[in-house]
């Protein structure tokens, strides 16, 4: 068992680390973007159209990764749009967590009734296609921030919610439960106290990927142009507009699409690498 758990952690590591620091740099640039951007990321300067990186021939200087069809700097609105995705990865991510975590707890500890409507409503919502109605919730709202966060609320919440009445139901037959019951503790302080902290691992990893899920889901809104106003600097919106200009200005779309995938990829592996070094089966 020890030899397991080591293996698992020496596996863990790498992946716990190269994510933490890429996220890390992420954050950094978005905390700091009005210091760290070279330019700013709304000013236009037609006359500096489509100009390439700096390593390309043709390449003006202090345009470190080329401009877009307006004249606009790209490393300056990857470094801003990085702001709007971490803001609805966090936001979104942990009002999902909150809301689906604690419905899941109830319906698989307290069982009965709290269990059957809830999972009819999980079965209700799951059958619902969760693009298209994130599409249409934000159709329906409106364009911005906080409807981008409730759309993604009311879809993933039952991502959580599965995964931790299982998580719930697993442990409330454990003998510690039964332990806490005869030595006269209540439902609520049983579920607080001994079922939580044995989950909160699963609830942690479960985090970090919808994080990751919730960049997707801004950049996917804003590339159909349904996520913010479309003045902001938004990696959906910037690979949107890449992708009509990808054999003039290729640059454009890989950059910004290069900065989603390796975010989503940071979110999915810090998740994993959870996972792994906090295994509650090694536990």
């Amino acid at each position: 068992m020890a030899d397991a758990r080591g293996l698992l952690r020496r596996r863990a590591g790498p992946r716990l680390w190269l994510s933490a620091l890429w996220l890390g740099l992420v954050v950094l640039a978005a905390v700091f973007a009005p210091w760290v951007a070279p330019k700013d990321p709304l000013a236009q300067d037609l006359f500096l159209g489509r100009m390439p990186p700096f390593w390309v021939a043709g390449a003006e200087p202090g345009y470190w990764l080329g401009t877009d069809s307006l004249g606009r700097d790209v490393l300056s609105r990857i470094i801003w749009g990085a702001r709007i995705a971490l803001t609805v990865a966090l936001v979104a991510g942990t009002i999902t967590c909150l809301v689906g975590a604690t419905l899941g707890l109830m319906a698989g500890y307290l069982r009965g009734w709290v269990d059957v409507v809830v999972s009819r409503f999980i079965d209700i919502w799951m059958a619902f296609p969760p693009v298209l109605f994130s599409i249409l919730l934000i159709a329906v709202m409106g364009p911005g921030l906080w409807s981008i966060v409730i759309a993604i609320v009311v879809i993933d919440w039952t991502r959580f919610a599965r995964v931790i009445r299982a998580e719930a139901m697993g442990q409330g037959a454990m003998d510690y439960v039964a332990s806490a019951r005869v030595a006269g503790r209540g439902r609520l302080s049983t579920m607080l106290t001994e079922i939580l902290p044995n989950v909160l691992p699963t609830i942690v990893v479960l985090l970090t990927l919808e994080m990751g899920i919730a960049v997707i889901v801004e950049a996917i809104l804003s590339f159909v142009n349904l996520s913010i106003s479309t003045d902001e600097a938004t990696w959906g919106s910037m690979i949107g507009e890449g992708r009509t200009s990808i054999h003039q200005a290729w640059w454009v779309l890989v950059f910004p699409l290069i900065a989603l995938f390796l975010t989503v990829l940071a979110f999915s592996q810090l998740g994993e690498g959870l996972k792994d070094r906090y295994d509650p089966v090694l536990r």
